[in-house]
Protein backbone atom coordinates (compact mmCIF):
# COMPACT_ATOMS: atom_id res chain seq x y z
CA UNK A 1 0.00 0.00 0.00
CA UNK A 2 1.38 3.39 -0.96
CA UNK A 3 1.39 6.49 1.19
CA UNK A 4 -1.00 8.09 -1.30
CA UNK A 5 -3.56 5.27 -0.94
CA UNK A 6 -3.23 5.35 2.89
CA UNK A 7 -3.85 9.11 2.95
CA UNK A 8 -6.83 8.67 0.62
CA UNK A 9 -8.30 6.03 2.96
CA UNK A 10 -7.75 8.24 6.02
CA UNK A 11 -9.33 11.24 4.25
CA UNK A 12 -12.32 9.13 3.27
CA UNK A 13 -12.69 7.88 6.87
CA UNK A 14 -12.53 11.45 8.20
CA UNK A 15 -15.21 12.60 5.75
CA UNK A 16 -17.45 9.63 6.62
CA UNK A 17 -16.95 10.27 10.35
CA UNK A 18 -17.76 13.97 9.96
CA UNK A 19 -20.88 13.13 7.94
CA UNK A 20 -21.99 10.59 10.55
CA UNK A 21 -21.45 13.05 13.39
CA UNK A 22 -23.41 15.71 11.56
CA UNK A 23 -26.34 13.34 11.02
CA UNK A 24 -26.33 12.39 14.69
CA UNK A 25 -26.82 16.01 15.74
CA UNK A 26 -30.08 16.42 13.84
CA UNK A 27 -32.91 16.97 16.27
CA UNK A 28 -36.62 16.41 15.70
CA UNK A 29 -39.15 18.45 17.60
CA UNK A 30 -42.90 18.07 17.65
CA UNK A 31 -45.91 20.27 18.28
CA UNK A 32 -49.15 18.80 19.64
CA UNK A 33 -51.89 19.06 17.02
CA UNK A 34 -54.85 17.04 18.28
CA UNK A 35 -56.23 13.91 19.87
CA UNK A 36 -58.24 11.58 17.65
CA UNK A 37 -60.88 9.17 18.97
CA UNK A 38 -62.58 6.60 16.73
CA UNK A 39 -65.08 3.95 17.83
CA UNK A 40 -64.50 0.67 15.98
CA UNK A 41 -67.02 -1.75 14.47
CA UNK A 42 -66.19 -5.45 14.55
CA UNK A 43 -63.53 -6.03 11.91
CA UNK A 44 -64.06 -7.66 8.56
CA UNK A 45 -61.61 -10.55 8.81
CA UNK A 46 -60.45 -11.32 5.28
CA UNK A 47 -58.03 -14.04 6.42
CA UNK A 48 -55.62 -14.55 9.33
CA UNK A 49 -53.50 -11.61 8.21
CA UNK A 50 -55.95 -8.90 7.10
CA UNK A 51 -58.54 -7.16 9.26
CA UNK A 52 -60.52 -4.12 8.10
CA UNK A 53 -61.93 -1.83 10.79
CA UNK A 54 -64.60 0.81 10.16
CA UNK A 55 -66.77 3.08 12.27
CA UNK A 56 -69.91 1.43 13.66
CA UNK A 57 -73.14 2.66 11.97
CA UNK A 58 -74.12 4.70 15.03
CA UNK A 59 -70.57 5.59 16.07
CA UNK A 60 -69.04 9.00 15.80
CA UNK A 61 -65.38 9.75 16.22
CA UNK A 62 -63.86 13.13 16.95
CA UNK A 63 -60.70 15.20 16.92
CA UNK A 64 -59.89 17.83 19.53
CA UNK A 65 -56.92 20.15 19.64
CA UNK A 66 -55.81 23.78 19.95
CA UNK A 67 -56.20 24.41 16.18
CA UNK A 68 -58.61 21.70 14.99
CA UNK A 69 -61.87 20.39 16.41
CA UNK A 70 -64.37 18.27 14.57
CA UNK A 71 -65.87 14.87 14.00
CA UNK A 72 -64.82 11.89 11.93
CA UNK A 73 -67.31 11.17 9.16
CA UNK A 74 -67.71 8.19 6.80
CA UNK A 75 -66.10 6.77 4.85
CA UNK A 76 -63.47 5.55 7.31
CA UNK A 77 -61.38 2.39 7.24
CA UNK A 78 -58.27 0.92 8.83
CA UNK A 79 -56.65 -1.96 6.99
CA UNK A 80 -54.64 -3.84 9.61
CA UNK A 81 -52.26 -6.42 8.15
CA UNK A 82 -50.50 -8.91 10.43
CA UNK A 83 -46.91 -9.35 9.26
CA UNK A 84 -44.81 -12.55 9.43
CA UNK A 85 -42.83 -11.13 12.38
CA UNK A 86 -46.07 -10.85 14.38
CA UNK A 87 -46.36 -7.07 14.33
CA UNK A 88 -49.11 -5.31 12.38
CA UNK A 89 -49.05 -2.58 9.77
CA UNK A 90 -51.92 -0.15 9.68
CA UNK A 91 -53.26 1.83 6.76
CA UNK A 92 -55.88 4.32 7.96
CA UNK A 93 -57.96 6.67 5.83
CA UNK A 94 -60.58 9.00 7.23
CA UNK A 95 -62.25 12.35 6.81
CA UNK A 96 -62.68 14.97 9.52
CA UNK A 97 -65.42 17.58 9.26
CA UNK A 98 -64.26 20.47 11.42
CA UNK A 99 -66.61 22.43 13.66
CA UNK A 100 -66.49 25.24 11.09
CA UNK A 101 -67.43 22.92 8.19
CA UNK A 102 -64.05 22.24 6.55
CA UNK A 103 -63.20 18.75 5.31
CA UNK A 104 -59.75 17.32 6.10
CA UNK A 105 -58.66 13.98 4.65
CA UNK A 106 -56.23 12.04 6.84
CA UNK A 107 -54.12 9.15 5.59
CA UNK A 108 -51.80 7.31 7.97
CA UNK A 109 -49.55 4.28 7.95
CA UNK A 110 -47.91 2.81 10.99
CA UNK A 111 -46.69 -0.12 13.05
CA UNK A 112 -48.38 -1.86 15.96
CA UNK A 113 -46.53 -4.39 18.09
CA UNK A 114 -47.96 -6.14 21.15
CA UNK A 115 -46.35 -8.13 23.91
CA UNK A 116 -48.02 -11.46 24.66
CA UNK A 117 -49.47 -9.96 27.84
CA UNK A 118 -50.86 -6.85 26.13
CA UNK A 119 -52.32 -8.97 23.30
CA UNK A 120 -54.04 -11.28 25.81
CA UNK A 121 -55.49 -8.27 27.65
CA UNK A 122 -56.65 -6.70 24.38
CA UNK A 123 -58.37 -9.95 23.37
CA UNK A 124 -60.18 -9.99 26.74
CA UNK A 125 -61.64 -6.56 25.92
CA UNK A 126 -59.41 -4.61 28.28
CA UNK A 127 -58.21 -1.09 27.51
CA UNK A 128 -54.48 -1.01 26.83
CA UNK A 129 -52.34 2.11 26.64
CA UNK A 130 -49.10 3.30 25.07
CA UNK A 131 -47.26 1.80 28.04
CA UNK A 132 -48.54 -1.65 27.07
CA UNK A 133 -47.54 -1.81 23.41
CA UNK A 134 -45.90 -0.02 20.49
CA UNK A 135 -48.39 1.83 18.23
CA UNK A 136 -46.99 4.65 16.10
CA UNK A 137 -48.35 6.07 12.87
CA UNK A 138 -47.43 8.80 10.39
CA UNK A 139 -50.47 10.84 9.29
CA UNK A 140 -50.54 13.27 6.39
CA UNK A 141 -53.47 15.55 5.67
CA UNK A 142 -55.13 17.15 2.69
CA UNK A 143 -57.71 19.93 2.52
CA UNK A 144 -58.90 22.74 0.28
CA UNK A 145 -60.00 24.87 3.24
CA UNK A 146 -57.89 28.03 3.35
CA UNK A 147 -57.91 28.12 7.16
CA UNK A 148 -56.31 24.66 7.32
CA UNK A 149 -54.21 24.76 4.13
CA UNK A 150 -51.01 24.65 6.23
CA UNK A 151 -51.88 20.99 6.99
CA UNK A 152 -51.10 20.15 3.35
CA UNK A 153 -47.45 21.00 4.05
CA UNK A 154 -46.63 19.11 7.26
CA UNK A 155 -45.79 15.56 8.25
CA UNK A 156 -47.35 14.37 11.46
CA UNK A 157 -46.65 11.52 13.83
CA UNK A 158 -49.15 9.85 16.09
CA UNK A 159 -48.90 7.66 19.17
CA UNK A 160 -51.67 5.61 20.70
CA UNK A 161 -53.23 6.80 23.95
CA UNK A 162 -55.65 3.89 24.40
CA UNK A 163 -57.15 1.06 22.37
CA UNK A 164 -59.88 -1.45 23.17
CA UNK A 165 -61.35 -4.29 21.11
CA UNK A 166 -64.59 -6.21 21.58
CA UNK A 167 -67.68 -4.48 22.94
CA UNK A 168 -67.40 -0.67 22.75
CA UNK A 169 -64.13 -0.96 20.81
CA UNK A 170 -62.19 2.21 20.07
CA UNK A 171 -58.80 3.67 19.30
CA UNK A 172 -57.53 6.99 20.64
CA UNK A 173 -54.23 8.59 19.71
CA UNK A 174 -52.41 11.90 19.91
CA UNK A 175 -51.14 13.51 16.72
CA UNK A 176 -48.12 15.82 16.57
CA UNK A 177 -46.64 17.96 13.80
CA UNK A 178 -43.00 17.13 13.14
CA UNK A 179 -40.96 20.35 13.08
Amino acid sequence: MTLKSILASVSCAIILTATTLQAQTTQISTEYLMTLYAPLAAPQQIDNTLFIYTLPPDGEGWVKGPKINGRIIPPVADWLRVMPAGNARIDVRQTVKTDDGALIYISANGIVSYTKESWDRLMKGEVITSKDHYFVLAPTMQTSAEKYAWLNHVQCIGKVVEVKLGENAFVKYDIYIVR
